[in-house]
């Protein structure tokens, strides 16, 4: 008997049977069953039953919620019938169905099972049986159904739900589509036969055929006036499993006419409906991307908000503790003192002053008492600590007045000015503050995005932001961070606990962060975003007491941008200059005697520093020449020898960017700039007043802003009496000497002089020209009223000084172009 039966059940069933009896796992009654992979089945697409052979629907057998993990390593199976063949051990899958199946069976009953077919998808089989003479099918289902109420079975995967049994009526389709069940049936109505036409069944009529299958939720029939054929109507279950048992059950089943089917009766065809199509929820998403595309962009946005900003205003916090900066943390300098003490190699804390600056700090004590003073004040403003490079602002205010202030920020504008593109902006001004994470990089696959849903939908759908907006969301963040940790020490006293936090945060100035905005105003123009967004940003940390700010600039025109974010208030400046010389000597000597009591080098006052003072003197008063010129002297170098390399490399610097520079977007002209530098170099005092350079030919036309662009790129300075320019000098000390070394250039100065010769000869040409085409406007007139005779004197008296003045100039170009050609 065993060798026939292995030749009908599936290859894994075939181990489990070797070893086990056949009389062990196929009782007598119910008899021996064969488990189809209902590969016949999907061919023919219907069960055949024979006289005396009946079918039944099983629910609740397989566990249909848990498919997807059959479909994991096992998708390559054209279906789960073939993947479950390739399981030897039938009791790992599905809880051994066979065994299930024979449960259902009471004992007693005389029925022979031939044929399961399972249906995966639905979660129960199709059982197929062989009945004697006489038997009824409604007889077995009604044992069968008394069996399971006495002895209820429960799977492993649904123990809260028991198995069920259902006679089928119908001529079941088989097939191994992708369909998902669902709750709600399409019941079709369809012709018994070829000849004839199908009856629309009653809403009553439905309820009786479907409601011994499970609790019905609704009855849905199709409208009346509908054109569609064939017709239908939808019947939803309270759960999925009544529906597929009515599905299995009912499909194919023909209504006779006693029961409302018509002469030839009406045959059900059923389907599984959905409740809400993805096609349906598909197309209405294509068809209106107007609404469709600002809402995820929206919804994107709310999720970013929602879920990274706090994370950022977490970081931005801790950068602003210095909690995860090892430079700052004070366990880590703790540690580095206690390294020095003990005079470790190669982890040495030097106590003393690095750079020497002691003599600079000392001699600007007043400029850092006023700036600590200020910042204990209530007052809404800003501070502004204004110079010109090489002055030592940043290291005034972050290493002398903010020297014991705990929480600070740096913002430094140049290094996100210079960032190429508007990404690599974002991301600099992100980290400066500890901003992350920051999708700088999302911006240019956003920009696409909306690009193209802008062809799409005619206007853009808000994904990418521009450069504005992620400046202000991470301004936004910085406020929120700055604000959170001036207010983490309220309420640790009695008498702040009735305070608000607007006024905890008036009252008490001393606990408010402080901002240093560094470069303010570096390549910056009107419409800067960087340069306006800080500034804007800046004016609503300060009227909302939430930290002081402090902006370093060496833009002269600051009052401008900042009188439009705080119009109503004042600002508080500290200028810085130039040190005195006496001062500039202390920092050199200071500079090089704390590295040789560090061991640097041997450092001997009275050895190749006869000439200091003189090197000083031509230096000026600028801390980063000086401390270039100690630099140099500590290597080796004598003091002249560090001077004349500072001389050296200002003039190539002035060289490349003014006189020999091929830029057209400059706003002065290198033969303005070269006039300039002469004056300059045989100027007795260093200086030249204001009004004197303005009334040269060279500076007739734009001189007041070439002059006001020649000194914001710092080549010259401008001093000022009570708001009105007064005097011009060199931009930095060295520049003197600088521009007497071109002055003695004869090579140089003679080609730079022809040009200047050359424009104010062309420029006096052009107004002879224009003198004689009004002469010659006049001439032509048919009578010479007495009247015009002083205007033709002027105009006459015009082009001979004009003309005189062309001489002159030809004869000095004659002169410099013999030079050039002697080379000498």
């Amino acid at each position: 008997m065993l060798k026939p039966l292995l030749g009908v059940v599936p290859r894994f069933y075939q181990t489990s049977l070797r070893r086990r009896k056949v009389q062990e796992l196929f009782a007598a009654k119910p008899s021996a069953a064969r488990f189809s992979s209902s590969a016949s089945h999907l061919e023919t697409g219907h069960i055949e039953l024979k006289e005396n052979e009946g079918l039944l629907f099983i629910d609740n057998i397989f566990p249909s919620k848990l498919q997807w993990v059959l479909e994991g390593p096992l998708r390559a199976s054209r279906s789960y019938e073939e993947a479950l063949k390739r399981i030897d051990r039938p009791h790992l899958a599905a809880s051994d169905p066979l065994r299930i199946i024979r449960r259902v069976f009471p004992q007693g009953l005389d029925v022979q099972i031939k044929e399961v077919v399972p249906r995966f998808r639905e979660g129960g089989a199709f059982v197929k049986y062989i009945r004697k003479e006489g038997v009824k099918d409604t007889d077995i289902e009604a044992a069968i159904k008394i069996n399971l109420e006495k002895h209820p079975i429960r799977p492993w995967f649904s123990p809260f739900q028991q198995v069920n049994v259902a006679h089928v009526l119908g001529r079941p389709w088989i097939e191994d589509l992708y369909r998902i069940p669902s709750p709600r049936l399409r019941v079709e109505f369809l012709p018994g036969s070829a000849d004839s036409s199908a009856s629309d069944l009653t809403t009553e009529s439905l309820y009786s055929l479907f409601r011994s299958y499970g609790k019905l939720r609704d009855i849905e029939r199709q409208a009346s006036d509908s054109k569609t054929m064939p017709r239908y109507a939808y019947v939803e279950f309270v759960r999925r499993r009544y529906a597929v048992t009515a599905k299995n059950c009912m499909h194919g089943f023909t209504i006779p006419e006693h029961e409302g089917g018509g002469k030839s009766g009406t045959r059900l065809k059923i389907n599984y409906e959905r409740n809400i199509k993805l096609s349906i929820v598909k197309d209405w998403i294509l068809n209106h991307p107007r609404i469709v595309i600002p809402a995820i962009a929206a919804l994107i946005a709310a999720i970013t908000v929602t879920i990274f900003d706090p994370v950022r205003t977490f970081f931005i916090k801790m950068k602003i503790k210095a909690t995860l900066q090892v430079e700052e943390n004070s366990v880590w300098w703790w540690i580095r003192r206690q390294v020095s003490k003990a005079n470790i190699i190669g982890l040495g804390y030097r106590t003393s002053d690095p750079r020497g600056l002691t003599a600079i700090w000392e001699d600007r004590q007043e400029d850092i008492s006023q700036l600590q003073a200020w910042l204990t004040e209530n007052v809404e403003t800003f501070i502004v600590i204004h110079g010109p490079r090489g002055s030592g602002k940043r290291e005034l205010v972050l290493d002398q007045a903010l020297k014991n202030y705990k929480y600070k920020v740096v913002i430094d504008c140049k290094q996100i000015q210079d960032a190429r593109g508007d990404t690599a902006k974002i991301a600099r001004a992100a980290s400066q503050v500890g901003y992350r994470p920051v999708f700088s990089w999302m911006n240019s696959i956003s920009s696409f995005i909306d690009l193209a849903a802008q062809g799409m939908i005619g206007t853009k759908a808000g994904f990418s932001e521009t450069l504005d907006a992620q400046l202000s969301n991470i301004w936004q963040n910085t406020a929120t961070a700055l604000r959170r940790v001036a207010l983490d020490n309220k309420g640790k006293r009695d008498q702040d606990t009735h305070l608000t936090d607007e006024e905890y945060l008036e009252a008490h100035p001393e606990v408010r962060p402080v901002v240093v905005i560094d470069n303010f105003l570096h390549n910056a123009s009107e419409d800067n975003v960087v340069c306006n967004k800080i500034t804007e940003w800046a004016a609503g940390l300060t009227s909302g007491n939430i930290a002081h700010v402090i902006f370093l600039t060496t833009d002269v025109s600051f009052a401008k941008p900042l009188g439009k974010a705080l119009p109503n208030s004042v600002f508080r400046t500290i200028s810085l200059g130039d040190c005195s010389l006496e001062v500039g000597r202390k920092f050199v000597l200071n500079h090089l005697a704390d590295d040789s009591r560090m061991g640097d080098h041997s450092f001997r006052s009275d050895e190749g520093l006869e000439d200091l003072d003189r090197c000083i003197e031509i230096l000026g008063g600028r801390v980063t020449d000086l401390e270039f010129m100690a630099h140099r002297i500590e290597v080796g170098e004598t003091p002249r020898g560090a001077v004349d390399r500072i001389i050296e490399q200002s003039a190539s610097e002035i060289l490349k960017m003014f006189i020999l520079s091929t830029s057209t977007g400059a706003q002065w002209s290198h033969e303005q700039v070269w006039h300039l530098i002469k004056m300059l170099a045989n100027a007795k005092d260093d200086s030249l007043p204001y009004n004197l350079v303005l009334l040269s030919d060279l500076f007739k036309e734009n001189g007041e802003a070439a002059l006001q662009a020649l000194e914001q790129a710092e080549l010259i300075s401008i001093g000022s009496i009570n708001g009105c320019p007064e005097t011009v000098k060199p931009g930095k000390p060295v520049y003197r000497a600088v521009f007497r070394k071109f002055t003695e250039n004869q090579t140089l100065s003679s080609r730079l002089d022809l040009d200047i010769l050359s424009q104010l000869i062309s420029r006096e040409n052009r107004s002879i020209g224009k003198y004689e085409e009004e002469l010659r406007l006049l001439g032509s007139l048919p009578k010479q009223p007495r009247e015009l005779t002083p205007r033709i004197q002027w105009l006459l008296q015009k082009v001979y000084h004009s003309q005189n003045k062309i001489s002159k100039y030809e004869a000095e170009s004659a002169i410099l172009q013999r030079i050039l050609q002697s080379g000498h």
